[in-house]
């Protein structure tokens, strides 16, 4: 009795440990988010007034082509970062970022001659964003390594200290008087930059599994053989919520003027900021959702966060639309009244993602299926019904509204 009392009292405390701790990498890694994207997004203001209209729909597209190329790397974050709890060896993770950083550097010159003619863009600026592909995967490998080990101290510095590095030689080179390509190619030097920096920071940061992330399943020993199979699996679950990201805008310059596109990309800015702002959670409950136990207690609370959170960006989004004109050019008066829709289509798919990763923790590569089946529907009422930036925004917003529905209902049955 006296031990039962002991190990009641014992679990009582790491569990108060846990959640305190929990609160506090939570906010370690807002913190460093939050820099990050208020980076991104205010890169928008002088990109959107300087670059003009067509000029930063250029550029938006380009920005958008890069977000699909980086599924890999993020994939490779996720992999990395799940290994790292079921106890992998360092040396076998460094090698497979290896091999993702060569396979992006190579697909970073297909996809550039492919988005030429797909996006009606120069090969000075395709060249000049799909370069940055290859530094994207050290990145994420780093912070996969770094993630896994339970380590959110140094992963929120360093998700700071990127966003940095990627996004003011942007803000300078537009301030500068440089157009698209120049904007481009400064994004590109800043992620060599930000590659080396979290590189040496994972390689400092002492064996993976070590952290408190990894007292789970690392402890087990049962780690395998990893390789870049893994990647690509979750890279198929990545692609979804990328793709439902980007493709809207990624189409935007097809099926609208070129005007239009550029007014429909200051908008995405909304759908980005909303996907974006909550992700520090997934961040750090990932680790979690690969307990089978945990799993699904875990993922309800975060979708439920995710949730009030969306809801308060919407709103704010609704408010701030008005100063559109303003704050950037009057060239964009028309997307104002429409930035809520953009950014509710962003909070949807943030829980999209947080879902997703889910299926990644639990290796189950299926469950990007009933998202990916409504991508391919939203690429069709996109080419026949998108004609306008109204039209088209309401496509992408019911498209993601669909994509949560269905997931989370195969999430529950397959869980079930």
């Amino acid at each position: 009795m006296a031990d039962e009392a002991a190990g009641s009292v014992v679990d009582r405390e790491r569990s108060g440990l846990s959640r305190s701790g929990t609160v506090r990498s939570l906010g370690v890694v807002t913190a460093g988010t939050l820099v990050a994207n208020l980076l991104a997004y205010l890169v928008q203001l002088p990109a959107g007034r300087l670059l003009g209209p067509a000029g930063y729909g250029e550029f938006s597209v380009l920005q958008a082509a890069m977000l699909v190329l980086s599924v890999p790397a993020l994939a490779l974050q996720a992999v990395v970062a799940r290994e790292v709890v079921r106890g992998a060896g360092r040396a076998q993770l460094w090698r497979l970022i290896a091999v993702v950083t060569l396979a992006l550097a190579v697909a970073g010159v297909l996809v550039a001659a492919v988005m030429m003619p797909l996006a009606d863009v120069g090969l000075p600026s395709a060249a000049a964003a799909l370069a940055g592909a290859a530094p994207l995967a050290v990145i994420a490998g780093g912070q996969g390594l770094i993630q896994g080990a339970g380590r959110f101290g140094v992963l929120g510095l360093l998700l700071a200290l990127v966003g940095v590095a990627r996004t003011v030689p942007i803000i300078v080179a537009v301030l500068a008087g440089g157009g698209p390509v120049a904007a481009l190619w400064s994004g590109t030097a800043g992620s060599v930059v930000a590659a080396v920096i979290v590189g040496a920071a994972a390689h400092r940061s002492g064996s993976p599994g070590s952290g408190s992330a990894g007292s789970g399943a690392a402890g087990s020993g049962a780690a395998g053989t990893v390789d870049a199979r893994a990647v690509l699996w979750a890279s198929g679950v990545q692609l979804v919520v990328i793709v439902a990201v980007s493709l809207d805008l990624l189409l935007s310059r097809a099926v609208l003027s070129a005007d239009d596109a550029g007014v429909y990309a200051l908008g995405a800015v909304a759908t980005k900021a909303a996907f974006w702002l909550p992700q520090a959670i997934g961040v750090v409950v990932y680790p979690r959702l690969a307990d089978p136990v945990r799993s699904a207690g875990v993922l309800g609370a975060a979708v439920r966060v995710l949730a009030i959170i969306g809801l308060l960006v919407t709103l704010a989004a609704a408010v701030a639309g008005p100063l559109v004109p303003v704050l950037v050019s009057a060239d964009y008066r028309p997307v104002a009244s429409l930035m809520w829709l953009f950014a509710g289509t962003g909070a949807m798919l943030a829980v999209l993602q947080l879902l997703l990763l889910s299926a990644i923790a639990r290796d189950r590569a299926r469950g990007g299926l009933p998202a990916g089946a409504v991508l391919v529907v939203e690429v069709v009422l996109i080419a026949l019904l998108a004609h306008s930036v109204l039209s088209l925004a309401i496509i992408a917003a019911v498209s993601a509204t669909l994509s949560v529905l269905l997931t989370g209902l195969w999430i529950r049955l397959a869980s079930g």
